[in-house]
């Protein structure tokens, strides 16, 4: 039984195509746009059915500035780096728009859903034509056809917990990758994360639409799918009685063809054993598992309000390794929470040193503003922050050069993913960055590769 949830209309979309039509006829001539994207795989995504609408309308998509007719920023809010980029680069197209009056130029995503930003942009970028927030994605056509014809800076950054729109059109830029998004927003409101703030609740897709997109992508030569939510391990739960994220699992692994799925992110309250032992006798889930732990202290932890132990945490990859010996195993932390003291951080160097974490995402924390972390007292001080960073990033070091040793004389399956000056690049089957002496007809497919040399981010083979 499927539980009430909010979908948007049929109707709806065929308006926005609508738009999309209008749009290219008002287009006479030959029109390009650039979108550049900031942040996570699901900002790429989001991207990606940006670029698709633009297509529609008639746009050719470029990769340069000074090409194109319209710009659009797809931004991040996760990090303060992040929107400083993206001010940058804002105040680098004040010149092209100089040049060329007639460039539009527009931002959307995760940071414009934030009134205060939306304000700062409308202040100080006066050179902006349009704002548009992550819930307002589908309402792109109507917001672009407005700009052009009523020649005045629009915005719409709706506040809301957030729908799912099917059947736009999306740009895949990749022949051999995908993402499918199953689902979007968060629940979790860790302390320090602005993402349910600006992508509003959880919210999955229809099992039926899910592996719909999956087979056509199939069906087209994609050999490898990574399915995309703020916590996969959530999926269903707002939607179903009864079908969980390892159900999806279970139905996309029973197709048919050689292809590869992959996942993330997940959030380690959520990520079952029945989970698990879905990967473990699965035939086409990679072995590659990304569990962000942030802290290797309970106390911050709490104060994060990540709702799970250390000790919950280790059981979970305990269980992990014994049923695939394979796996790899990576992980985010965050160093620098308000109120972490020295020992709460070696309780973090102890984590990394005990488990074997093949890739660390290591970030200084940053304040969010709208989050609870954001007012908390005991924010720890930027020089003590970069010294903890620094010793984090030299110990995970050490701890991945050991872990890629262990890879010398296997055999691993690869998916060849590129080509680059005479070098094979891909990744094993359980998520290792693999190079390759080039052989003719590999690209886009899977094969055993025998791992003769290792390094401290990769391994070095030839194909068999």
């Amino acid at each position: 039984m499927i539980k009430d949830n909010k979908f948007i209309s049929k109707d709806f979309i065929d308006s926005q195509y609508a738009y999309m039509e209008k749009i290219k006829a008002l287009n006479s001539e030959k029109k390009y746009a650039l979108v550049e994207t900031f942040g996570c795989q699901q900002n790429v995504a989001d991207s990606q059915i940006i670029q698709g609408m633009l297509i529609e309308m008639g746009y050719q998509i470029v990769s340069e500035r000074e090409k194109a007719d319209i710009i659009i920023f797809n931004t991040c809010a996760v990090r303060e780096n992040a929107e400083n980029r993206v001010f940058g680069n804002l105040g680098a197209l004040k010149k092209l728009k100089e040049n060329n009056p007639n460039l539009l130029i527009g931002v959307c995503g995760c940071m414009v859903q934030q009134e205060h930003i939306t304000e700062e942009i409308k202040n100080k970028f006066r050179h902006v034509d349009f704002v548009f927030g992550t819930h307002a994605l589908y309402s792109f056509p109507k917001i672009l056809y407005d700009v052009m014809i009523k020649q005045e800076f629009i915005y719409d950054i709706t506040d809301s917990e957030g729908k799912i729109a099917e059947g736009l059109p999306v740009l895949r830029e990749n022949d051999i990758r995908a993402y499918v998004s199953i689902m979007y927003g968060c629940n979790n409101f860790c302390t320090y994360c602005i993402v349910p703030y600006v992508r509003g609740r959880e919210r999955s897709r229809k099992k039926e639409d899910v592996i719909k997109e999956v087979k056509e992508l199939l069906e087209n030569g994609v050999k490898e799918i990574t399915l995309l939510g703020q916590n996969v391990n959530s999926y269903g739960k707002d939607l179903y009685d009864d079908y969980k994220f390892a159900d999806l699992l279970k139905e996309i692994d029973g197709l048919d063809g050689e292809f590869l799925i992959k996942f993330m992110t997940s959030h380690p309250k959520d990520c079952s054993k029945e989970l698990v032992d879905t990967i473990a006798s699965s035939e086409h889930i990679s072995h590659h598992i990304h569990l962000p732990f942030q802290s290797g202290s309970d106390s911050i932890l709490k104060a994060m309000n990540r709702k799970y132990t250390i000790k919950e945490y280790t059981n979970l990859i305990d269980y992990v390794k014994l049923k695939i010996p394979d796996s790899v195993i990576t992980s985010d932390i965050i160093v620098g929470f308000p109120g972490e003291s020295d020992e709460d951080f070696e309780k973090t160097i102890e984590l990394v040193e005990n488990y074997d974490f093949d890739t660390l995402f290591m970030f200084v924390y940053s304040k969010r503003k709208g989050t609870p972390a954001e007012k908390m007292d005991n924010q720890v001080p930027k020089d003590i922050k970069d010294k903890r960073i620094q010793k984090l990033v030299e110990t995970h070091h050490k701890c991945s050069e050991r872990i890629n040793k262990r890879s010398v004389g296997k055999i691993l399956k690869v998916l060849v993913e590129e080509e680059n000056d005479g070098v094979l690049i891909g990744r094993s089957t359980n998520g290792k960055l693999v190079t390759m002496p080039y052989k003719e007809g590999c690209l886009g497919g899977f094969f055993d590769v025998e791992i003769t040399n290792s390094k401290m981010f990769s391994l070095e083979g030839s194909i068999i």
